[in-house]
């Protein structure tokens, strides 16, 4: 269910916080639009936050359409933009393949 009005990515995050820094520099390397929204600089972000975070202030939290994530991984954020808002996915992005170990255990598993 494709939504073409999502015009990026809101992500939130804190000063401090490296695993937003790294999320951030990943989509951002990608070519993904992110709107920034730091949490100890309003507090309805906060309050945003918490609403996909059980009650917590956990970041990074990535909102897109009606879709939240939180701590996401980069793989992540880019399979809920290729169902959501495909518009926004880079054209080179590829999604990631099974590594090794995944592959052994997929056939360990019968998968």
């Amino acid at each position: 269910m494709s939504d073409e009005n999502i015009d990026g990515v809101d992500f939130y995050w804190r000063p401090g916080c490296g695993f937003c820094m790294r999320l951030d520099r990943t989509l951002s390397r990608a070519g993904v639009v992110l709107h920034k929204h730091n949490i100890w600089d309003d507090p309805d972000h906060a309050a945003e936050v918490r609403k996909w975070a059980r009650g917590n202030e956990t970041v990074p939290t990535v909102v897109i359409g009606d879709v939240g994530l939180v701590n996401p991984s980069a793989d992540d954020v880019m399979q809920v933009l290729a169902s959501t808002a495909p518009h926004l996915v880079p054209d080179d992005w590829e999604p990631p393949q099974p590594g090794r170990l995944a592959g052994a255990a997929r056939r360990l598993l019968g998968g």
